[in-house]
């Protein structure tokens, strides 16, 4: 088979890639291009990532690459990997290898092997265990040992050897099964999927840093509900959130509330793929089954926000995020209940301090408060979205008139210890509260009115 039109600028005669091959050759060695770009070309998808596999061992590639390359990254040497930098771009090339769990490992035991085809069987699934072998002279050629080839002209997700075998070997695979249903819009073989339920608790030994990575690449992927929906029927996001499918509340035959889930996995897909706020959809009901009660005017989960926020924060920290993605994911989790108030009314100041508290969320937030309505109900639909219209309306206009994005007093707090002759110490904060309260609830003010202030603090003696 010829090579697809989006590898040919790549693998021509003359090209960097074809230069390395023809050194491999010559040093007695195979070398095949393999992974997700191989897979791409044949989709017509952009992917340049360059990952190339070989019989040669670790030390031997480095000798390879050696005078060939601009650098090299070695951090990956004990897994088989080298990384050779030419021209600007990175080229990953390691050793034919099978790489799986034994036991209760958190780390996978790395061996490796002497042929393409015993590595490719050991590979995710067979649309990723294709390879074009690049030989000195001639054209590339086409290894598809597992047919997955024809598995992408299906849109299929299946693994090169028995799913118990794949999953075996790595765990995290079964997390990649739904993580490519989100990025490629393929559906999962019907034996594969049958293999996660039964093999779903031996993802507890993958850490969590790596189970963390495929879910953000699921989370913002196009089909994201298919994949979500996929993650809670097969039990497997039991092993990792369960807050999420906790949310299938059976509809109550009295108060007959919506499920939870249902509404949450629409939010996610309404919402723009950016992680921070797929990651907000996602948790933004989570405090919903704990909050629960009913009443005359039917089922309610008062403060459900407050409960959300702890629990998404603690979940996403067991799943190692930074830190900054905890808070800000948290915060909206908290916020985002806020601006369904405003049909309340709101004053200027009110406005302010929605401000000052989503600080640079803010697109997001609304965002998420705009996605949070699920209703099939047009009416309801158009009134959530003409406040939230009118919010951002008001939003702009005082940040015209008070440049609400630097919401803070006329003074800092360098001189209000200057004009008062403190000390740092916490109560130099409680001052720069007061004037910030004083800035909140009635809009700008000058340097003068904030020493007026200052002096009415010293005369109050606190």
């Amino acid at each position: 088979m010829s090579v697809p039109p989006r590898l040919q600028p790549l693998l021509a005669p003359g090209t960097p890639a074809r230069d390395l091959a023809g050194r491999f050759a010559a040093a007695g060695y195979e070398l095949y291009l393999v992974g997700g770009s191989v897979r791409d070309a044949f989709l017509d998808r952009r992917n340049e990532d360059l990952d190339f596999t070989t019989n040669a061992r670790p030390d031997d590639i480095e000798a390879v690459v050696g005078e060939w390359a601009d650098d090299r990254y070695l951090i990956g040497k004990a897994y088989g990997t080298v990384g050779a930098v030419r021209g600007g771009r990175t080229y990953e090339i390691t050793t034919f290898r099978s790489e799986i769990y034994r036991d209760d490992s958190r780390k996978p035991q790395v061996t490796f092997s002497d042929t393409i085809a015993e590595d490719l069987s050991r590979r995710d699934f067979t649309v990723n265990a294709m390879a074009m072998r690049l030989p000195a002279e001639g054209d590339p050629e086409l290894v598809d040992p597992h047919g997955g080839l024809a598995d992408l002209a299906a849109r299929t997700l299946r693994t090169p050897l028995d799913p118990a075998i794949s999953f075996g070997d790595d765990p995290l695979r079964m997390l990649r099964l739904f993580r490519f249903v989100a990025s490629l819009g393929f559906a999962a073989d019907d034996t594969a999927a049958a293999a996660v339920p039964v093999m779903r608790e031996r993802l507890a030994i993958v850490a969590a840093e790596r189970i963390r990575d495929e879910f953000d690449k699921l989370l913002v992927g196009e089909q994201v509900a298919a994949a979500l929906w996929g993650l809670v029927d097969s039990r497997l996001a039991e092993e990792f959130i369960p807050e999420i499918p906790a949310l299938a509340v059976q509809q109550d035959p009295v108060h007959r509330h919506k499920d939870v889930l249902a509404h949450t996995i629409a939010v996610v897909e309404k919402s723009s793929a950016r992680l921070e706020l797929r990651l907000a959809a996602l948790f933004h009901d989570v405090g919903k089954p704990d909050t629960r009660s009913y009443g005359p005017g039917g089922v309610s989960f008062h403060h459900h926000e407050v409960v959300g926020a702890r629990l998404t924060r603690e979940r996403l920290r067991a799943l190692r995020y930074p830190k900054k993605v905890v808070e800000d994911v948290s915060s909206l989790v908290f916020l985002h209940m806020r601006p369904h108030t405003y049909k309340m009314g709101w004053t200027d100041a009110a406005v302010r301090r929605y401000v000052r508290d989503a600080g640079p969320l803010l697109a997001d937030l609304n965002e998420l408060v705009r996605s949070d309505v699920t209703t099939r109900n047009e009416k309801r639909a158009r009134q959530v979205a003409r406040r939230i219209d009118e919010l951002e309306g008001r939003i702009d206009e005082l940040g015209r008139r008070e440049e609400l994005d630097r919401l803070r007093p006329p003074i800092d707090g360098n001189d209000v210890m200057e004009y008062l002759g403190m000390d740092p110490g916490p109560q130099i904060g409680v001052i720069m509260d007061l004037l910030l309260e004083r800035r909140i609830e009635e809009g700008p003010y000058s340097r003068d009115e904030a020493l007026v202030m200052l002096d009415e603090w010293r005369a109050s003696g606190p």
